[in-house]
This record gives structure tokens, C-alpha cells and sequence, in this order.
């Protein structure tokens, strides 16, 4: 055999050694990963994603996917001759908007067991209706009425432990029932956020369009690879995060507040970046962390 393939062999080696103390530390332990954006739209993207969770669920891990489908949601509501609204990030949810999301996230979820199960592992797609997983209360913004979007009040993880423990993987659409069990939208960002905290995962993560988070947006250098959830509530409290980040980073914060032992954010467009934030000594992306594991810190 020529060196130069066995220094390509003996790469692959080093990959999975540098990878082993990671399914060590975290086999058996449940990861929540929240999937959306661009990763969503884009066919190849989609399958890295899959396969990368399939991967950890082989290996060892608990993973439990809570996925979007605002953009596709948004190109049905235009099929049918509506404009999507937003307020502060929200969508405006008529009831007949409701209908058409619910079918969306409904489809995007069967779509996902699929591409599951078609890698040898069993799937399970649920929504937050489901054996009352996700309970809500109607949501305003900023005091207005925008129709049927809920604000998460309560989780019933029940049907997600019988899943883990009979060795499927759950895969949940961000719907849920209120007091008179109507129907509601629910942020899928919130949704996998409050899953966390009621299954006390070890990890989440929230696949997204940008790298991770930096001090200065315009300044690639201060690109932030890791921090406390300290430091990131001084950092929203700064000022200088905005945009839809501000309360991603709200929900990570809160997370690690409420028992979840680290969050990541992660570009979802960078194929396998699952694998390669979790299993490699660097990471590619920022993880925050519990004020008590500032000492274990690496830049």
C-alpha cells in the first residue's frame, strides 16, 4: 500500500480516537437538537443533518429532533393568495393560516421519519398535541392580537421518555393545545428550548443561518467560540445583539439556567457540523455553558 493511502487511513483513525472520550462522556444522554433554516431548504444540507443525528443516536446518544418550516409555510400561505405577516419575529396566524402550517409542519415531519428510518434507525413523528406534550396559552406582541400563536405553559415529556427508552427517535412538530385544546403555532425555537428543560438534556442545539456569535457582527475576529450564561446576559445586555439572535440567545441562557448542561449554536449550513461541534477537541461553533464550568473554557 502506498503512504499516501495510508496516511489517509491512518487520518480516518485519528478522527474516530479523537471522537471516542466524546461518545464516552456522552452516551446515553439526551440531546435536543432544534432543526430550521436553511438546512431545512436545502436537499443535500438536509440529509448531512439526518445523518449526523442518526449517527449520534447509533453511537450512543438520546437525540430528539424539534424542527420548523416557516419558510416552507410561508410559500403555501402565498399558494393559497395570502400574505405572510410578521410582528417582532412572529407570524400573524389566522385561523386558516393555522390550518396551513399545521398541514406543513405535519408533512415536513413524516418527511424527516422517512429520511430516518431510510438510515436503519426508527422514527417517531409526533407534534406538541400529542399525549399533551406541549400545553399553551394564546401569545401577543407587544400586547397585540396575532391570531393563534401560543406561548408554551406547561410540558408533558411522558411520550418522550416511552419513546427514548423503547430505542425510537422522536421527532416533534411545534404545534400545541391550550385549556379549550385549540390549536396554536408555537416558536419551534421555544418549543425545543422548553423540551429541553422538561427532559433535562444534556445538550442542545439550535442549527442556524450564521456561524455562532460574535461581540462585533462586523468584525470576524471576534468571533465567540465559547462562554458562560453569564457572559451571555452580559452580552444581551450590551446592546450590540439584535436581530433574531436576541432571543435565541434569551432561550439559550434560559436553558442553561433551568438544568440543560450546554447549548450550542451552529451554522446549518456547514455540512456535518453536528459531528463536528459535538465529536472534535475545537468545535466549529459557540457553545454556552453553566457559570460553574468557566474553568474548563477553550478558546
Amino acid at each position: 500500500m502506498e503512504q499516501q493511502e495510508m496516511d489517509k487511513i491512518l487520518g480516518k483513525a485519528e478522527v474516530l480516537i479523537e471522537a471516542l472520550p466524546y461518545i464516552q462522556k456522552f452516551n446515553r444522554k439526551i440531546i435536543v437538537v432544534k432543526y430550521g433554516g436553511s438546512a431545512m431548504s436545502n436537499e443535500e444540507l438536509q440529509k448531512n443533518v439526518i445523518k449526523d443525528v442518526t449517527l449520534l443516536k447509533l453511537v450512543g446518544f438520546k437525540p430528539i429532533i424539534v424542527h420548523g418550516g416557516g419558510k416552507e409555510i410561508s410559500r403555501w400561505v402565498g399558494k393559497v393568495g395570502k400574505e405572510a405577516k410578521f410582528v417582532n419575529g412572529l407570524r400573524v396566524t389566522d385561523e386558516e393560516t393555522m390550518e396551513i402550517a399545521e398541514m406543513v409542519l405535519n408533512k415536513v415531519n413524516k418527511n424527516l421519519v422517512r429520511m430516518v428510518e431510510e438510515l436503519g434507525v426508527k422514527a417517531v413523528g409526533i407534534s406538541g398535541k400529542d399525549a399533551g406534550l406541549l400545553r399553551c396559552k394564546k401569545r401577543y406582541a407587544d400586547g397585540e392580537d396575532i391570531g393563534f400563536v401560543g406561548e408554551i405553559c406547561g410540558v408533558e415529556p411522558k411520550v418522550l421518555y416511552d419513546l427514548l427508552e423503547k430505542d425510537f427517535l422522536p421527532i416533534v412538530a411545534p404545534i400545541g393545545l391550550d385549556e379549550q385544546f385549540m390549536t396554536y403555532n408555537i416558536n419551534a425555537d421555544d418549543a425545543a428550548c422548553a423540551i429541553a428543560k422538561a427532559v433535562s438534556a444534556d445538550k442542545l442545539v439550535f442549527l442556524t443561518d450564521i456561524e455562532g456569535l460574535y461581540r462585533d457582527i462586523n468584525d470576524k475576529s471576534s468571533f465567540i467560540s465559547r462562554l458562560t450564561a453569564a457572559q451571555a446576559e452580559e452580552l444581551i445586555g450590551s446592546g450590540c445583539i439584535g436581530g433574531g439572535m436576541l432571543p435565541k440567545l434569551g432561550n439559550c441562557t434560559d436553558a442553561i439556567r433551568e438544568g440543560v448542561n450546554r447549548v450550542h449554536i451552529l451554522d446549518g449550513r456547514i455540512a456535518h457540523c453536528l459531528l463536528l461541534e459535538i465529536f472534535t477537541d475545537h468545535g466549529i461553533g459557540t457553545a454556552i455553558i453553566a457559570d460553574r464550568d468557566k474553568e474548563t473554557m477553550t478558546d
